[in-house]
């Protein structure tokens, strides 16, 4: 199939996009990893011995800097609709976060604990229409946020990404009121040109 002048366009910013590259030199498997380096460095969450869920981790890019910020003693589980390749001291479950199966696994990857930290880059398969696509990855947010309400220690941290957009100030104003701290960061990594952003939560609120 031919490609259309917007997949060349895009095919020629990845192909010179200096993270591209650097992950290449690094061995991570996506751009994203430094994301979430960087917001890390500034933040400080994933650290050694924390248990740590990604959730939509595929193809691995942030579990792989996990894995290597929790050493030692630290837990990473990566969940994901998608196969995930084996990734080195972390525990790769293939489902959806929701399923009672999946659920299972996870309580007994973590010990019987709650994670320190909930990490959700979960993007919808993007249709181009963008009340619709905000619509949908509102939709994963909240998703993300109902498992951190069950799978989230009282002082854990939420990092999830959200799209610039009609939905932003509802799960913005959501967020806030589940968390006693939320800050909004937008690592360089981030395209320019991309609506996406991070909200970071510390703190759940309510919890005994």
């Amino acid at each position: 199939m031919a490609r259309t002048k917007s997949s060349n366009q895009w095919l020629q910013r990845h192909v010179k996009d200096q993270f591209v590259r650097k992950a290449r030199a690094e061995g991570y498997r996506s751009r994203a990893a430094y994301k979430l380096i960087e917001i890390n460095t500034r933040e400080r969450f994933v650290v050694p011995g924390a248990r740590v869920v990604d959730l939509g981790a595929a193809p691995g890019g942030w579990a792989q800097v996990a894995a290597q910020r929790v050493a030692p003693g630290g837990k990473v589980i990566a969940v994901d609709l998608l196969d995930i390749a084996p990734i080195s001291n972390v525990t790769v479950l293939r489902g959806d976060c929701r399923e009672p199966g999946i659920q299972a696994q996870l309580v007994e990857a973590l010990g019987g604990h709650k994670a320190d930290v909930v990490l959700s880059d979960l993007s919808p398969n993007i249709s181009g229409i963008a009340s619709a696509d905000q619509a949908r990855a509102a939709e994963l947010v909240q998703m993300a946020m109902e498992f951190c309400r069950e799978r989230l220690q009282r002082e854990g941290v939420f990092l999830v990404k959200v799209f610039q957009g009609g939905e932003f100030a509802g799960l913005l104003k959501e967020l806030k009121g589940m968390f006693r701290e939320v800050r909004t960061v937008k690592p360089a990594a981030s395209r320019e040109e991309s609506r996406e952003t991070y909200l970071l939560g510390r703190g759940l609120k309510g919890i005994q």
